[in-house]
């Protein structure tokens, strides 16, 4: 807060550095990071001239002193406070700002808004030169963006933001690509069949294509789903059969390692496209058990050939995951099918 302050009066010597610091700081340690950006994006919008046009003209040439992707989204922040209803010099805005701290957050505000309008300005942002504007032209338009509310009529009709995914199908940038790909498992958790559908006349021959595809899908593959498993080529089931599955230690600790193996030795006369994945039955506090998918390994299994397949995981508690003493299940899944079954108890 206090860099903030000092770049500010840099900028516009008339800048009240001390009130801005002073506001900015006001119970910040009771705050989240969201929370505190928008405390100080309130006290630039207490501090900064009343002209929005002008503020923005001081807050653009702040943008590249920051240095900081994350707190530069305070920047994205004020446009929300102060720029709601000037539609155009926001946009503007936006797009600058989010080169150096996405605008993700803050367009949603103006989706919110107003939808159609803001999704016009997004597909123009698609077409960008600049990485940076064209990824908040899916990220900004996610249905169920983290950290964010949902959008509604966007999670009731994915079609919305259609034009600015098949343009960005393609997308040179991995930065790009990996948001169109969480975007398109947004949708398939609401419409699971439209997305399939939509990504089946996708051309996957194109290599940045597939990769997206195959992002997108790994909801729906976790879940065994046989069209999205026939999409990335591994909707048939595995001929092969599992040698030397085991799942060790079968007694352990919070804080032990959990060690998951098995080798799966062909049985076809013909090269299968393999999908491995593992699930753990994770015991809740009455008793009951939560199924969880994790990937393993994707690969081309020749005729007769052997792949070995290891993972190795930490038992530990996360602030999404707490572990309950108990017997927990653990599957191997191939194509979706459950190959190998085992397990571990745990103590507490």
């Amino acid at each position: 807060m206090r860099r903030f302050a000092e770049d500010t009066k840099t900028i516009w010597p008339d800048f009240d550095a001390d009130r801005f610091e002073t506001l900015a700081t006001t119970g910040l340690d009771d705050l989240g990071i969201m929370q505190r950006m928008r405390l100080a994006a309130d006290a630039f919008a207490a501090t900064l001239p009343s002209d929005y046009e002008r503020a923005l003209e001081i807050l653009s040439a702040l943008a590249p002193r920051i240095g900081h992707g994350f707190a530069s989204i305070t920047l994205c922040e004020f446009v929300i406070v102060r720029g709601l209803e000037d539609f155009d010099r926001s946009m503007d805005a936006l797009k600058l700002f989010t080169r150096y701290g996405s605008a993700e957050f803050a367009i949603r505000h103006f989706l919110q808004h107003d939808l159609h309008r803001t999704l016009s300005m997004m597909r123009e942002w698609s077409l960008d030169g600049n990485e940076h504007v064209r990824r908040l032209a899916s990220e900004g338009a996610r249905p169920r963006l983290p950290w964010s509310f949902q959008l509604r009529p966007i999670v009731a009709d994915p079609s919305l933001t259609w034009p600015i995914l098949e343009a960005l199908k393609s997308d040179p940038s991995l930065y790009v690509r990996k948001s169109v790909a969480n975007h398109l498992n947004d949708i398939s958790k609401d419409h699971p069949a439209w997305l399939v559908d939509k990504l089946a006349g996708w051309p996957q021959e194109d290599e940045r294509t597939r990769w997206i595809v195959r992002q997108a899908l790994r909801t729906l593959i976790k879940k065994g789903d046989r069209s999205a498993l026939a999409l990335v080529g591994a909707a048939e089931k595995v001929e092969a059969r599992i040698e030397g599955f085991s799942v060790a230690p079968v007694r352990l600790a919070l804080g032990d390692r959990l060690t998951i193996a098995a080798t799966v030795v062909s049985q076809a006369r013909e090269t299968q496209q393999v999908v491995a994945d593992y699930a753990v039955h994770y015991v809740k506090k009455n008793g009951a058990a939560s199924r969880k998918v994790f990937k393993l390994k994707t690969f081309a299994l020749e005729p007769g050939a052997t792949q070995p397949l290891s993972i190795s995981q930490t038992i530990r508690d996360f602030t999404t995951r707490t572990h309950n003493a108990g017997f927990h299940k653990v599957e191997l899944m191939l194509n979706g099918d459950t190959v190998a079954e085992g397990g571990f108890d745990l103590a507490i």
